[in-house]
C-alpha cells in the first residue's frame, strides 16, 4: 500500500502533505501524556507488521493494522503512523519522503473513521460478540478504504497507474480478512483485560 517516489504529481503530493500536517496537528493536540506509551506501542506494531511480507501470486502482501490503531488512538493515529511510515521510508525505502504525506493520509484517515464508527456502536452495545464482529468489520473496512484512497491518488497521478492500483486492491482482499480477524481478536482481548482503552480518549487539559 506504499506509493513510491516519482509517481504522483506535484499538486497531489502537496495536498497530501497539507492534509497529513493537519491530521498530525490535531492528533498531537489530542494526545495526552498518559496515552503516549500506547501511541508509541501501536506505532511500533504498525511498523513491524508492515515488514512481515507474505507471498501472494506474483506479488506479496502484509498486515496493515491501521484499523486497531485507529480504534485505540483516534486522531492520534496520524502522528503514530506518520512516524512509522517515516522510519520505513528512511530505513527500508518503503514509499518515500516526498510521498510521506499521501501515504500517511491513506493509512491514518481510515483509522479515524474506524474510531468514530466503533465508538458509535460501543456506546450502545458492549457484548463480546458485538465488539468482536464490529472490530473485525472495521479492521477489514480500513484496509479497503486505504486501498480505495491509494487508487484515487494513483488515478490523479495518471490513468496509466489505475490498472496497477486496482490490482493492488484485489491482491489485498486476503489482507482485509486477516486484518479484520486480528482486529476483532485484539478488541475482544482488550475488552476483557482493559476495557477502559476502548473508551473515547480525552485530550489532556493544560494547567
Amino acid at each position: 500500500m506504499h506509493i513510491s517516489e516519482g509517481v504522483l504529481s506535484g499538486p497531489v503530493l502537496a495536498s497530501g502533505a497539507v492534509l497529513a500536517a493537519v491530521g498530525i496537528g490535531v492528533g498531537l493536540r489530542r494526545m495526552s501524556v498518559a496515552s503516549t506509551p500506547r501511541t508509541a506501542m501501536l506505532s511500533a506494531v504498525f511498523f513491524v507488521g508492515s515488514l512481515i511480507h507474505i507471498p501472494f501470486g506474483p506479488s506479496n502482501v502484509h498486515l496493515i493494522l491501521n484499523g486497531i490503531a485507529g480504534i485505540l488512538l483516534g486522531w492520534t493515529v496520524f502522528p503514530a503512523l506518520a512516524v512509522a511510515l517515516f522510519l520505513q521510508a528512511l530505513m527500508f525505502q518503503f514509499g518515500g519522503l516526498t510521498v510521506l504525506g499521501v501515504n500517511t493520509v491513506n493509512m491514518a484517515l481510515p483509522g479515524v473513521v474506524a474510531y468514530y464508527l466503533f465508538r458509535l456502536v460501543f456506546g450502545i452495545a458492549r457484548r463480546p460478540g458485538i465488539v468482536f464482529g464490529l472490530a473485525a468489520i472495521l479492521g477489514a473496512l480500513t484496509v479497503l478504504l486505504s486501498g480505495l484512497m491509494l487508487t484515487a491518488a494513483l488515478a490523479l497521478g495518471g490513468r496509466a497507474f489505475l490498472g496497477v492500483a486496482v490490482g493492488i486492491v484485489v491482491a489485498h482482499v486476503p489482507v482485509m480478512i486477516a486484518d479484520g480477524l486480528v482486529t476483532g481478536a485484539a478488541a475482544l482481548f482488550i475488552l476483557k483485560v482493559r476495557p477502559d482503552l476502548l473508551e473515547p480518549s480525552r485530550p489532556e487539559v493544560p494547567t
